[in-house]
């Protein structure tokens, strides 16, 4: 419906900008959006690629822990970093003003410093934010190769560098490939960091024309511009992989041999992979907990307390609707036995790929004029004014968390129910069980950590959630990222940092939970 609505309007809207809008700013947002994803994807599959590699291929001095110290960035969302990197280099920050110290600088024009708030500065936080995405995939891809096929790359003579360009490279290219897809469609979507450095993407734009100059048909007409750049980005890495399929050569194939390293090459390597643990974990960090303790009074601050209990509200009610909507879907798919609801079940995914501010646009339009219409109805009916019920509340963030994060609890509530044995719900059902009690006492005790795991993941990722909150939030409506951001943007980073520090020990309860699941998965 949202995705259906964002079409809709951008082929009816009130007041028809579009040719104004190609003939001023949409190209500068289309070029400034293009360079930005390619240049962060490039960058992610650069560094996520080569760590994955040295990890997986060598040994070297603290390599094991790196090994999950690399996951940690996906706990900081990338607007949290861009605040982080922007005080820590800005003018009055702690870096130039030692090297004025040092050097007896006394202004700005006695020396030459890169500008932060630029297109520069926001590649680096997205990468730094979204490459462990690429690492992730592209270390699993390595794992799973066969240590005897670089034992005979050795033999005929092959180097470190033709090993990993000739042979670990092109198998791997599937899952490098999905991952550099999801890196450029989190560039995309992303808000709160390229609005942070004045950088105008199309999301950005989206939220200019509407909130600027009130032109909600222009702001949809350019969220269907992003929703066909999502697209044709899955379209592509699909099409980059191509027909290409890699399998092992045996069913049990001998496991890769790291070899380790030494001297100044065991050095080369852990400086290569602590730097993005620096840039995208440490850093952020280490400024926003400073900021944090600096300044402790704001924990105590009630609008940081009413925040904290939206969050909470919001986010647990969308995570448990969700996954009980996935149960439910995957079940009653499983039930029917029939083509159609399985080809009709991915359709429910396609929230994921689309960015928040996209799906805000779809879902605040529509909502917005069912809400006066019924509320038009009742006044006519009774003579009293309801108001709002969806718009004025937090529904339609629920909604919108929803719809966004079901591919997640989709996804687990699916692979959970697959690795059941067809004959336990079968026995159920010849004694006499329902499906719903089926359900009950059968799946549902076995499932119960994916649904856990499930349940979490899908509240982490509404507690991160920026844009789709901005804009369906009801007025005076704060959660932790919409404070982080409107503190932030104000230039007060103290008060942003508290709510900044739950957010990110709440990504660290999502990266624990991928670590316990890889563990798990490594071990059975």
């Amino acid at each position: 419906m949202p995705l259906a609505a964002v079409v809709w309007i951008a082929f009816h809207p009130d007041t028809n900008i579009w040719p104004h809008l190609l003939s001023t700013t949409l190209p500068r947002y289309l070029r400034t959006t293009a360079i930005l994803a390619v240049s962060v994807a490039t960058f992610s599959a650069c560094v996520g690629t080569g760590a994955a590699w040295l990890l997986t291929m060598y040994r070297f001095p603290f390599a094991r822990t790196l090994q999950w110290l690399l996951l940690l960035p996906i706990a900081i969302p990338a607007y949290v970093g861009a605040y982080a990197l922007v005080d820590f280099f800005e003018y009055a920050g702690p870096v130039q003003t030692a090297l004025r110290e040092i050097f007896g600088w006394t202004s700005a024009r006695d020396y030459w410093f890169p500008q932060i708030r630029s297109l520069g500065s926001a590649i680096v936080v997205l990468t730094a934010a979204l490459s462990p995405y690429v690492f992730l995939m592209a270390r699993a891809a390595f794992r799973e190769q066969s240590g005897s096929i670089y034992e005979v790359a050795r033999a005929l003579g092959a180097g470190p560098f033709a090993r990993f360009w000739r042979v670990g490279l092109p198998m791997a290219r599937p899952a490098i490939a999905a991952g550099v897809a999801i890196v450029m469609m989190e560039t995309v979507a992303d808000f709160g960091t390229v609005d942070y450095f004045a950088v105008q993407t199309l999301t950005t734009g989206i939220f200019s024309v509407w909130l600027q100059t009130g032109n909600a048909g222009g702001a949809a007409q350019i969220a269907g511009v992003v929703l066909v750049l999502v697209f044709l980005l899955l379209g592509l890495e699909k099409a980059s992989r191509g027909r290409a399929k890699f399998h092992r050569s045996v069913r049990h194939s001998r496991p890769i041999s790291p070899i380790h390293l030494t001297g100044w090459r065991a050095g080369a390597a852990f400086v290569a992979c602590v730097i993005p643990f620096a840039v995208g974990f440490v850093l952020p960090v280490s400024v926003i907990g400073y900021h944090a303790l600096k300044n402790a009074e704001q924990w105590g601050d009630p609008a940081l307390i009413t925040a904290l209990v939206n969050t909470l509200t919001v986010g647990g009610i969308a995570a448990v609707l969700t996954v009980v909507a996935a149960l439910f879907m995957v079940y009653g798919v499983r039930l029917t036995g029939r083509a159609l609801p399985r080809l009709l079940l991915p359709v429910t995914t396609l929230g994921y790929a689309a960015p928040g501010a996209v799906l805000g646009i779809g879902l605040l339009l529509p909502m917005a004029r069912a809400d006066n219409a019924i509320a038009d109805f009742w006044q006519h009916l009774t003579g009293h004014d309801m108001g709002l019920v969806m718009t004025g509340s937090a529904f339609a963030i629920i909604y919108a968390y929803g719809v966004r994060f079901f591919a997640i609890a989709q996804g687990a509530a699916d692979s959970a129910m697959g690795r059941i044995a067809p004959s336990l719900p079968m026995a159920a059902r010849s004694l006499g069980q329902s499906a719903g009690g089926t359900l009950r006492r059968v799946y549902v005790p076995l499932i119960r950590g994916s649904v856990g795991t499930a349940l979490l993941l899908v509240f982490v990722d509404c507690v991160k959630e920026l844009p789709a909150t901005l804009l369906l939030r009801p007025f005076n409506y704060n959660t932790l990222a919409t404070r982080v951001h409107e503190k932030a943007s104000l230039e007060h980073l103290g008060q942003a940092s508290p709510a900044a520090i739950l957010v990110i020990c709440v990504g660290l309860v999502a990266v624990g939970l991928m670590a316990r699941a890889e563990n798990g998965t490594r071990q059975s």
